[in-house]
């Protein structure tokens, strides 16, 4: 189970604080600080759409483009020994390391 909430299209990670007995959300690919708090689900969907509609105006009225982008580029550092297991495996299925890499990302992240 994934701890992500989608408010109005945009994905949040939620995670629970007991010190303060509430539940965190915070909006994920943002080029700033969006998160909110509450104690219960509906709390949460109400806040975090507070939380993003303050956030995306403030972006409007600044200009600022409210979504980071990405390149689609990024390194990763492995043991040696996991390279050549994973060169051997994409080898094994006829694809690119890259291919290969890219399969097992989408794979998990949409798991």
């Amino acid at each position: 189970m994934k701890n992500i909430m989608v408010i109005d299209g945009y994905q949040a990670v939620i995670q629970y604080g007991p010190e303060i007995e509430m539940f965190r959300g915070e909006f994920l690919g943002l080029n700033g600080g969006a998160d909110f708090y509450a104690a219960d689900i509906e709390g949460l969907k109400r806040e975090g759409a507070t939380s993003l509609r303050v956030f995306l105006e403030m972006c409007a009225e600044d200009g600022v483009e409210a979504q980071k982008s990405f390149s689609g580029k990024f390194n990763v550092r492995v043991p040696p020994e996991l390279h050549a297991d994973i060169a051997i495996a994409a080898a094994a299925e006829g694809k690119s390391l890259n291919q290969w890499v890219i399969e097992a990302l989408d794979r998990e992240a949409h798991a």
